[in-house]
């Protein structure tokens, strides 16, 4: 597994490395032929013009590479052209100050963006930015046109938008004192099949009794004033008009609205175009239904206020429509019924800075919608440009208010905005390649909805300053073959080589290419570069680093000798294959030092006596010695204990050194291994000590100390050897096993002594009784040797049963046996004999009638015959 993570990781930055040399060799990779050219690649090259800058071999286009590759190779900064962009504003008018009651200015007097013209001179590759501020002005001008549908549905809306002039400047005064009002309307186009077209319809399309007048598409009834009564008065000599479709022809209205700004009158102050409807639109296409396949011109056709081509032009399309409203800075508000209202939600999204409100039935919150679509539209700022040049792109950043700040497409925005707030944009605008002709351009930024606008004019760098100053015809290339600019000459055109100096016809000349082939041989330029006019010009590489040069391109400074995996040690230079080595360097690598410093030893002997010094490092004439000045002894006695508190500590923590261990004890490499047999053994190429030492706790550690080269090394067992200490399990087990074993014996020999005490003590009893002699009426306890008496008896039935009777009365019921009746008379102390035991016995016997029971058995003691 670590085999393969190497393996992957170099491949990656091997990779990594072709990458960044391939992106940083921009400049060599395009093999510009003049400065021009050259700068023209990217904005890190530069164009050295020295003259005497090029080795022989190389090619004119060397001359542009990066600027540091050019410093190296010992262009001087004054002689590197290395032109760069710039930027100047011609008209940079700050953003209006002003409050509402200050008193009125004319719309051009307001300022809200800033700057307002700029001039920025671009060369390829290095962006130019600036920034863009917005400041929503205090009581700004506004013009209202109310664009209505008069079709037969909406009659009952046109009530209410007879009174909406006076209404809507009542309350549009809140918000600015200077406000105008317009009124148009729109139908359909007057061809079939969207009205009827017959004498009758075209006078009154309307049924039954309805007085509606003609259809038209597009009427401008009133031109933008300041006078609301005037507009009640117009709107209110308005009739409601008809057609078939349900779609409406408003987008012919709209059109004519947008680009018609002497008939409507718009300022340039804030537009605001209101299209009330209850019905969809027609769009581009729709009207080959009719006929109509020439598309919109998007022109103004306006004859008496009257749209006079709608029979001519189809509808315009959407995007044509776009581009028309954000030409002429036109917000729209689609005041619509809630049936459509998903249809013009889907319009608001292709429209920027359009909002979508929705109608009551009759149009009653018409005013309330205005303003509330106004306030949507006025809080939020976009940006916009115009078509750029090929080859230009531009980006922008937006830090709007509460520091809220975005990137890309969300730079180009800010929302929430109240009146005086300000908000900037950085716009970065960046040029890749010149165009065709060089000449300046001029693109346009604005915020969508507002009349002012960032006019920039770019200039591009195409060429570098000193090609102003150049020779056309120059003797220097070749007979006035071309022009000596920069350091060079430019040819004229069926022209090439250094200086001119061949055509182009004479480039596969077979005498030409004899000239390039090093004695005679085959190989043309040593096959490191083409032969042009009968000279090599030699490859480029990628790495800037490393050319080819000679006369036949045999050269190189980059195979020479390495060393540590540096060219030339890091000591020298390669030039043509050879190191050139510094002073106090020496060897085809430059690899060694004659510098006998670093062989002093601290008796500032040379390898201490021990050795001689070659290359700046010391070789040992005595074996026992190593390290770079021969004052090392890895056998010498002493060396176990010398590293014995250091290997403790890195290895194990421990020791006396374990709280300095970082800083007195980092001078040798430390190895671990798992036992004592991975330890290296002696007899290998440099000699080493084994060590056996003893920590405080008594245990062992095993480690061996070497010296390899410069380097030293020690292999250290990873585990403590340590004394194995008393096992408490087993020895408590033991112990408690002990004392209950101990504690069995003891009760069985006590059970084992009492069992024979009591046979002894029967023994005795049975001795005793054997030789004693009773005292039958006297000896309480010689009932105790009597016999049981047992009483048997016969049922008629045949069965036997054995009882034993009570001996002490007739009364008595049959529980106790005659022994428990001695024992009671012994403890007692009642007389007891044999005499009196029988009449007991007789006694029970007289107490059972009709019985006759007799004594099976009864013997006793006394000798008393048996009954």
């Amino acid at each position: 597994m670590d085999l393969k993570l190497l393996l992957i990781s170099t491949l990656l930055g091997v990779i990594c490395y072709s990458s960044a040399q391939q992106e940083g060799n921009e400049c060599i990779k395009a093999n510009a032929k003049s400065c021009g050219e050259c700068i023209q690649v990217g904005a890190k090259c530069g164009w050295c013009m020295d003259p005497g800058f090029l080795k022989q071999g190389e090619a004119t286009s060397t001359r542009c590479d990066e600027l540091e590759s050019l410093r190296k190779r010992g262009c001087s900064s004054t002689k590197v052209e290395n032109p760069r962009g710039s930027q100047r504003a011609l008209k940079n008018k700050a953003v209006t100050n002003r409050n509402k009651g200050e008193g009125k200015l004319r719309p051009e007097d307001i300022t809200q963006v800033q700057p307002q013209k700029l001039t920025l001179s671009l060369r390829s590759g290095e962006p130019q930015s600036f920034n863009l501020k917005f400041k929503r002005a205090e009581d700004y001008p506004i013009d209202l046109y109310y664009l209505m549908d008069l079709s037969y549905s909406m009659k009952d809306d046109l009530e209410n938008v007879k009174n909406l002039g006076t209404h809507l400047m009542l309350e549009m005064s809140k918000i600015t004192t200077d406000f105008k009002i317009g009124f148009g309307s729109f139908v359909e186009k007057t061809v079939m099949p969207y009205i009827s077209t017959t004498p009758a319809k075209l006078l009154n399309p309307c049924t039954g009794d309805q007085n509606c007048t003609s259809p038209f598409s597009y009427k401008n009834v009133l031109k933008l004033t300041s006078n609301g009564q005037e507009f009640n008065t117009l709107v209110g000599q308005q009739h409601i008009s008809g057609n078939l479709d349900s779609p409406e022809g408003g987008f012919d209205a709209i059109m004519q609205v947008a680009v018609c700004g002497e008939h409507i009158g718009w300022r340039n102050v804030t537009r605001l175009l209101v299209f009330s409807t209850d019905a969809g639109f027609h769009f581009a296409g729709d009207g080959k239904l009719g006929g109509i396949v020439l598309p919109n011109d998007g022109k103004c056709h306006l004859e008496n206020n009257m749209y006079t081509m709608s029979h001519y032009y189809d509808y315009p399309s959407i995007a044509h429509l776009v581009q028309k409203l954000s030409d002429n800075n036109i917000q729209t508000i689609f005041a619509i019924t809630e049936e459509f209202q998903p249809v013009y939600k889907e319009l608001k999204n292709l429209i920027p800075k359009s909002a979508v409100g929705i109608l009551s039935a009759n149009s009653s919150n018409v005013i309330n919608l205005i303003i509330d679509a106004y306030n949507s539209l006025s809080s939020e700022v976009i940006l916009e440009n115009s078509k750029l040049p090929e080859g230009v792109t531009i980006m922008y950043q937006s830090r709007c208010k509460n520091g809220v700040t975005g990137e890309g497409e969300m730079g180009r925005k800010c929302s929430n905005i109240s009146i005086g707030d300000e908000v900037s944009f950085t716009i970065r605008i960046t040029a890749k390649q010149c165009p065709k002709m060089g000449k300046p351009e001029t693109i346009k930024i604005k915020p969508l909805g507002f009349n002012e606008e960032v006019e920039i004019t770019l200039n591009f760098i195409c060429e570098c300053d000193c090609h102003k100053d150049g020779i056309e015809n120059s003797d220097i290339c070749h007979n006035g073959n071309g022009t000596y600019e920069c350091g060079a000459c430019r040819c004229n055109e069926g022209r090439i080589g250094r200086q001119c100096e061949c055509s182009t016809n004479e480039v596969t000349s077979e005498d030409l290419d004899k000239s390039c082939r090093k004695d005679n041989g085959t190989d043309i330029c040593s096959n490191n570069g083409d032969c042009v006019c009968g000279t090599c010009e030699c490859k480029k590489r990628e790495n800037p680093e490393e050319r080819y040069s000679g006369m036949f391109c045999e050269c190189d400074n980059f195979n020479c000798d390495r060393s540590n995996n540096k060219l030339c040690g890091g000591h020298g230079h390669c030039e043509c294959r050879v190191c050139i080595c510094d002073a106090n360097w020496t060897g085809s690598a430059c690899d060694c030092s004659l510098d006998t410093t670093t062989c002093l030893a601290s008796n500032k002997q040379i390898c201490n006596g021990r050795g001689t010094c070659e290359c700046g490092t010391c070789k040992c004439t005595d074996p026992k010695f190593q390290g770079p000045s021969c004052e090392i002894c890895p056998t010498c006695p002493g060396v176990c204990t010398e590293h014995k508190e250091c290997v403790q500590c890195r290895a194990f923590g421990t020791g006396e050194k374990k709280d300095t261990c970082e800083r007195d004890c980092s001078y040798f490499n430390l190895i671990k291994v798992k036992d004592r047999d991975k330890l290296p053994q002696p007899g290998q190429a440099f000699p080493l000590m084994h060590c056996k030492e003893r920590d405080a706790n008594d245990c062992w550690f095993y480690y061996t100390y070497a010296v390899n080269k410069t380097e030293k090394e020690v292999h250290v067992v990873e585990t403590l050897d340590c004394p194995a200490g008393p096992d408490i399990i087993p020895i408590v087990a033991g112990v408690v096993a002990g004392i209950v074993l101990i504690g069995l014996a003891l009760l069985l020999i006590w059970k084992l002594l009492m069992i024979i005490h009591d046979r002894r003590e029967f023994a005795k009893f049975e001795k005793e009784k054997m030789n004693a002699k009773w005292d039958t009426d006297n000896d309480p306890t010689h009932t105790s040797r009597l016999c049981k008496g047992y009483l048997t008896k016969k049922e008629s039935d045949g069965v036997l049963h054995q009882m034993t009777w009570p001996l002490q009365s007739p009364n008595l019921n049959p529980i106790e046996t005659v022994w428990d009746e001695l024992d009671r008379r012994v403890k007692e102390k009642q007389p007891t004999s044999a005499q009196h035991m029988w009449e007991l016995l007789q006694d029970c016997w007289k107490s059972i009638p009709g019985r006759k029971p007799y004594l099976q058995e009864c013997c006793y003691d006394s000798g008393q015959p048996q009954i």
